[in-house]
């Protein structure tokens, strides 16, 4: 097995635990809720085939309604934005960037990562929350839960990156 494989799958079991076990339990406002698991989908590398990103998706959103007992919405919305997170990062990825960049603040620069997140949460949130209302009855409540949703999760993914960069960096003395 591969190492990458490897940490892809520890990064998952540590997003899906806090997703169940913390995030799932925050109800801002009473209709806001994080999904965390987005980080994930967020993280590959430039050069990740498109198969091995879409089969990660949809393994991230299975497991997750598995254990959040969400009838396959997660499992529909994760495969959605892998399916448009190689092609977002290819226009966000400067021109003469290498081939296996990593997307982060400093590879993609403060306002394009930020960007760059938020598109994908909204992808993500729009899917889910559009599967679990199935229908636009009170559109103002499902549009509140996608915005909301898409804007806390972005600024916590952004603190996770800051802690896991900042972490990474410090822990190399060079």
């Amino acid at each position: 097995m591969s190492s990458t494989f490897l940490l892809r799958t520890a990064r998952l079991m540590i997003i899906l635990f806090f997703q169940i076990v913390v995030f799932n339990h925050i109800h801002l406002l009473g209709y806001i809720t994080p999904l965390v698991i987005g980080y994930m989908l967020v993280c590959f590398h430039r050069n990740t085939s498109r198969i091995a990103v879409l089969l990660w998706g949809f393994s991230t959103g299975f497991l997750f309604d598995i254990f959040s007992n969400t009838a396959g919405m997660a499992a529909a919305s994760c495969t959605l934005v892998a399916l448009m997170q190689p092609a977002l990062l290819q226009m966000f990825c400067p021109r003469d960037a290498a081939e296996d960049l990593v997307p982060t603040f400093h590879s993609l620069g403060f306002w394009s990562y930020l960007l760059y997140i938020f598109i994908l949460m909204l992808v993500l949130h729009g899917a889910f929350y559009l599967l679990d209302a199935f229908t636009l009855i009170d559109w103002q409540l499902t549009a509140y839960s996608i915005i909301g949703g898409s804007l806390f999760t972005t600024i916590t993914i952004v603190l996770i990156e800051l802690i896991v960069r900042s972490h990474k960096s410090t822990s190399h003395f060079s």
